[in-house]
This record gives C-alpha cells, sequence and structure tokens, in this order.
C-alpha cells in the first residue's frame, strides 16, 4: 500500500467537496481559520460548495478538484468539507493513476466511505477515516477528535490502542478471541453500496469496520443481512463497529418496550460468526471521533476489549 509523507506545520491542506454542500458556507471559513491558527497553508478548491441540493457541485467539478489536488505538487494533504451524499457518483471521473502516482493524505468520514473503499482498491492508497471541515472550529473540535486526528496524520508511528473518548463508556465485546489483519471499511450504507461493482469491499481476511448514524435497528439489519448474503462477514478476521449514534427505532417512546435494538442485532449477525467482535469505539458520527489509517495492520482482541493500529499510516 502506498503512504503519504506525514503532515507537517506549514504544510499546504487542500479542501474539496467531494459529496454534499457545507450546511453554512462558514463552516469552511471557520475551518480555514482554524487550520492558519495551527500553523498550515490552506488551499481552497475552485469549486468547493458550488451548488446547493444534494451535492456540492456537478460530478465533473468535484472530481476535478480532487484529481487537481492530487496533481498539485504544492499540495500536502486533501480534507473534505464533509459527507452527506454523492460520492459514489465520482468513480469514472477519478484518475486513480494520478492518486496513486501522488500519494497525500485523504480524510473524511461517513459518505466518503465510497472514496476510501475506491482509493484503496484502485490506487492502493492507505487514507484516513476522520473529521471533515465542518468540525474543524473550536465549537465542534473536541479535545479528543483534534488529539487523534494530528496523532494520526503527524506521526510516523504506528496510533497503537484506539482509546475510549469518556472512560464511563462501556465497550461490548461481542465476539471472542483475538485476530490481526488489514482494516478496511466505514459507513455501512456505503459499504453495502459498494457490493456489485468494481469498486465492491474485499473482506476476506481483514478486519472490517462498520458504523453508521440515524440508522433505526431494522435497517442496520437488513444491511448486516445483505453482508451476510454476500459472504462478506464471513470472510472477516474480525470485525469493530463503532459508535451508532441515534440507531433507534424512530418512534422512540420512553418507558416504552422496544423488543429489538441495534445490540441485539449486531449479536444476531455477528455472535454467530465466531470472530472476535468489539463494539463501541468511538469511529463514527459521535461527538468524538479518532481518525484512523484505513489499509494497514490492525489487531482486535476481544479478550482485553482493545483495537490496535498495529502499522504507520504516514511515512517521513
Amino acid at each position: 500500500m502506498k503512504k503519504a509523507k506525514r503532515l507537517c506545520k506549514g504544510d499546504t491542506i487542500g479542501i474539496v467537496s467531494p459529496a454534499s454542500p457545507s450546511e453554512n458556507k462558514s463552516e469552511v471559513t471557520r475551518g480555514i481559520e482554524t487550520l492558519e491558527a495551527m500553523g498550515y497553508q490552506v488551499k481552497v478548491g475552485r469549486n468547493v460548495n458550488k451548488r446547493k441540493g444534494f451535492v456540492a457541485a456537478t460530478e465533473e467539478e468535484r472530481a476535478e478538484d480532487i484529481n487537481q489536488m492530487f496533481r498539485d505538487d504544492t499540495v500536502d494533504a486533501i480534507f473534505v468539507t464533509q459527507g452527506g451524499y454523492g460520492s459514489a457518483q465520482l468513480f469514472d471521473k477519478l484518475d486513480f493513476e494520478a492518486i496513486a502516482s501522488n500519494p497525500k493524505i485523504f480524510t473524511g468520514f461517513s459518505d466518503i466511505t465510497s472514496l476510501h473503499l475506491a482509493m484503496n482498491k484502485m490506487a492502493g492508497l492507505v487514507t484516513f477515516h476522520g473529521p471533515g471541515m465542518a468540525r474543524f472550529n473550536r465549537e465542534d473540535l473536541t479535545p479528543y477528535t483534534e488529539k487523534q486526528f494530528f496523532k494520526a496524520l503527524e506521526s510516523t508511528e504506528p496510533l497503537g490502542e484506539i482509546p475510549l473518548a469518556d472512560e464511563k463508556k462501556w465497550l461490548n465485546p461481542i465476539g471472542k478471541g483475538k485476530c490481526q489483519g488489514t482494516l478496511i471499511g466505514g459507513n455501512l450504507t456505503l459499504i453495502c453500496a459498494s457490493l456489485g461493482t468494481p469498486y465492491e469491499i474485499e473482506t476476506k481476511g481483514r478486519i472490517l469496520l462498520i458504523e453508521d448514524v440515524d440508522t433505526e435497528p431494522w435497517i442496520f439489519d437488513h444491511m448486516l443481512c445483505h453482508l451476510r448474503n454476500a459472504g462478506k462477514l464471513q470472510e472477516a478476521a474480525g470485525i469493530i463497529v463503532g459508535e451508532c449514534k441515534n440507531c433507534v427505532p424512530f418512534k422512540y417512546e420512553p418507558g416504552f418496550l422496544v423488543d429489538t435494538s441495534l445490540e441485539d442485532v449486531l449479536e444476531y449477525y455477528l455472535s454467530p460468526l465466531g470472530i472476535p467482535v468489539l463494539y463501541g469505539l468511538p469511529l463514527g458520527h459521535a461527538d468524538d471521533l479518532a481518525t484512523i489509517p484505513l489499509g494497514v495492520l490492525a489487531e482486535l482482541d476481544c479478550g482485553q476489549k482493545t483495537f490496535r493500529i498495529l502499522e504507520n499510516g504516514v511515512v517521513e
């Protein structure tokens, strides 16, 4: 796998909008001010937040911004504005040869999962599952998110154990045992959407990361069933499930017995696999988000309830 050079103070960060436009365009302005105050330079893609609707610009415009940032020798890393919807529209317009020839830090999550899968498979690039520009302001960038983000991008040492952001929270070991494997995955909705395409996720012998947000348990059930029917769950060496914010029945009435929770769904599909499965780390849409490299060696230990990144994501 190809790895980018580590992020250093003074480096130039390119900003692109592969999916939905920012809810408020000031999110980009605030993010730029934050990054510049931290000691970085910022270059904004020509088509960032160009139009409203489902997506931030046309397919061609969004893809060209990504291609241009990878081709631009003055750009050291590429951050997205946010996820949302639309990244998968860009696959046939991305220059994977240029991406492979110019390995750079590329970070985002949620809908950006589509691009992680494509760049990993078609360009052999290690990418980073982490926050977009919408979080890069002093109001939304929690101390945990900031620490784990720059630890992942600035150090050539492996990240090691991914800690809980809140010691009061509890990790649920759904499976048993310990495994190692290349880390792959991201948002469950987008993982399922990759099936049957040239960019389909490969899970054989790998540790699969899944997370989602605002997804009712029955929909989560549907997607895990789809992955099981495709053989993707059975092939995995282990599965790490991030915090899944608001993944409850939408008609939620406190005091009313809801007979199927997300935990029930996870137990039903993942426990019979007989592989290590750990649920509850801050690897998704919660307030705290740990940035992790995709495409590197990781270790999952249910006995110790630990998830460790064993391989560096960036180089000197």
